[in-house]
């Protein structure tokens, strides 16, 4: 399973209004793991930041004018995001400024090139209804340093963020992806796998005295219940009960 944690900086808030993208950072994950195959540009925007957003990402005009235009990126960022599943926290924001640029390439929606879109923020404000559930909050939550974050960095958040997710869905479904991505990475460097239907497994039956406990114990339920128990009645714990007499005599 291929995913891309992806983020972005602006020179402002509304993609309507002429805001444009001005950085682009996408992490990789497969099976679960980060594979260290990033992209990442800073890109010119042909305009200059908002005050507001200048201070949040510090990448000023000067900075930005030797940089690629969106066009020439945006081959590279679809064929990097082709049939991924994309995991941004407020989707939404992102999202917007990604239709609109490429909109205006005369290109079909950002959607329209990668798999299903996934919203962290959504996810984390149904974990955690009431409670912050910003980047910098998750990464307090979960313990995830982020001391090193001074400003807001398109690449340097979607690592964060990486971080984030990972912790979010720490369950027992990504456990089997993980123990899968584990005997992927084993297969691939020459390691053996173990064939389970060659191995003889131990059956320990239990004892005479274990059994006499047991049917003790069913006898005080039968006397609870002032019947028989289900214990007694299913053909099942019959048969089980059959196999073990045969194992002791």
């Amino acid at each position: 399973m291929r995913q891309i944690i992806l983020d972005t900086e602006t020179t402002g808030l509304n993609a309507k209004s002429g805001d444009r993208i001005i950085e682009i950072g996408c992490v990789e994950l497969v099976n679960r793991r980060l594979t260290g195959n990033n992209l990442h540009f800073y890109v010119n925007p042909e305009r200059d930041s908002d005050p507001g957003a200048l201070a949040v990402h510090g990448l000023t005009t000067e900075f930005l004018s030797d940089k690629p235009k969106f066009a020439e990126i945006a081959d590279a960022l679809r064929d990097f995001v082709k049939g991924a599943e994309i995991i941004i926290h407020n989707a939404p924001f992102d999202i917007g400024f990604l239709d609109a640029e490429f909109a205006l390439l005369g290109l079909p929606p950002f959607s329209d090139h990668c798999g299903e879109v996934i919203d962290t923020l959504v996810r984390a404000k149904t974990m955690f209804p009431g409670k912050r559930n910003s980047l910098d909050a998750l990464c307090d939550r979960f313990g995830i340093s982020n001391a090193h974050r001074t400003l807001h960095g398109a690449l340097l958040d979607s690592e964060l963020l990486a971080e984030v997710y990972l912790a979010m869905t720490r369950g027992q479904e990504s456990l089997v992806i993980d123990m899968i991505g584990e005997a992927a990475a084993g297969e691939a460097g020459g390691a053996k796998r173990v064939k389970l239907d060659t191995l003889e497994l131990v059956v320990l039956a239990a004892s005479v005295d274990e059994l006499a406990e047991h049917e003790a114990l069913l006898d005080g339920i039968d006397k609870s219940l002032k019947g028989t128990s289900v214990w007694r009645t299913q053909p099942a714990a019959e048969d089980a009960s059959a196999t073990v007499d045969a194992q002791i005599a």
